[in-house]
């Protein structure tokens, strides 16, 4: 099994990353041998198979691997190994088109992705997601951006802002930006649940369509996971449910998926359950952290499944044309990232 661990310049992190890989090797080769053990003296691993019998979703799977004595780094990995064996391979590359992003990746983001960008307020997560939009809809993708908060033709002013041809690619029918309300989704979420009496498996096919008069987008953004949550009144796991199938459903139909998620301002925790990063197949975080009486913008991929990347902070700027990102660049040091 082969981990698509970037090139690092940092020894600790070189010696971080092989510990990681060791633990997760060693607990493939432990698992078969003392699920047959009677050793009482020897520490029962999880039975990644059991746990998958009884639940029918990833992320439970995933908790329930933590709550069993797992770090959450080990259980992620476990789960990656699972998927990876259901996932087909990529049948190609795509890339952000966002200066300095695509330099940060050997070869591109696996076709059919799909990324969780997380951040702050204000901090770009909006600006990068319409930005690969708009640079796919050049190219001749289908690209479909649908908001639950912001309105429909600030989006589109945010991009004529930038000097990017919204009008014409909308024209073209190569770009839709859509305004979608999170309460018909919760709502029929919600009554779909009590109706089947505690059954975890929904069908997407009886709640609002995400695709506008049959539209069937290359990449699509959900703006955001946040607001999406926060809709369902009667409790999380509504939303779980409808997240954990909704992942399945875009890697299903093979679209590129960029879901937000709002943070702090220097993230630690990445989505509003903590399940959402176990279910995507990537990871980028945005930071808009304080030095002094400054704040400093900066971007991470955090992991990206199947494809080899940098694994490093590095600062980026908002300018006239859009985001840039500066790879080579240092950032600052970890104990001025937590000030």
């Amino acid at each position: 099994m082969w981990w698509p661990f970037g090139n690092r310049k940092e020894k600790e992190k070189r010696v971080k990353e092989k510990r990681f890989q060791e633990e997760y090797d060693n607990y493939i080769k432990r698992k078969e041998k003392e699920r047959a053990s009677e050793d009482s003296s020897v520490k029962k691993l999880p039975d990644v198979d059991e746990i998958l019998h009884r639940s029918t979703l990833a992320a439970d799977v995933a908790d329930e691997l933590v709550r069993r004595g797992l770090t959450k780094d080990l259980a992620e990995k476990v789960m990656d190994f699972i998927k990876t064996g259901e996932k087909e391979q990529p049948f190609g590359w795509i890339k952000i088109g966002v200066p300095g992003f695509d330099e940060m990746l050997e070869k591109g983001i696996p076709k059919g992705s799909s990324l969780l960008v997380a951040g702050g307020p204000g901090s770009g997560k909006t600006i990068l997601c319409l930005q690969t939009l708009h640079y796919a809809a050049n190219n001749g993708e289908k690209c479909l951006y649908i908001s639950f908060e912001e309105s429909v033709v600030r989006l589109q002013q945010h991009m004529r802002d930038f000097g990017w041809n919204v009008d014409e690619l909308e024209e073209k029918g190569l770009l839709k930006v859509i305004r979608m309300d999170p309460f018909k989704i919760s709502r029929g979420v919600e009554a779909m649940l009590a109706k089947a009496k505690g059954e975890l498996l929904i069908d997407m096919s009886e709640l609002p369509d995400l695709f506008p008069g049959g539209f069937k987008p290359n990449r699509i953004v959900l703006d955001s996971l946040s607001a999406l949550g926060a809709a369902f009144l009667a409790g999380e796991t509504g939303y779980r449910i409808y997240i954990e199938q909704l992942f399945r459903f875009f890697e299903r139909i093979g679209v590129t998926s960029f879901l937000i998620s709002e943070t702090g301002h220097v993230p630690t925790v990445y989505s509003r359950t903590g399940i959402e990063e176990f279910l995507a197949d990537g990871v980028i975080v945005f930071y808009n952290v304080k030095r002094g009486n400054m704040r400093v913008r900066a971007i991470e991929i955090l992991k990206m499944r199947g494809a080899r990347h940098e694994k490093k902070i590095v600062p980026f700027e908002i300018g006239n044309n859009g985001i840039t990102i500066f790879p080579t660049e240092p950032i600052f040091m970890e104990e001025e990232m937590k000030a």
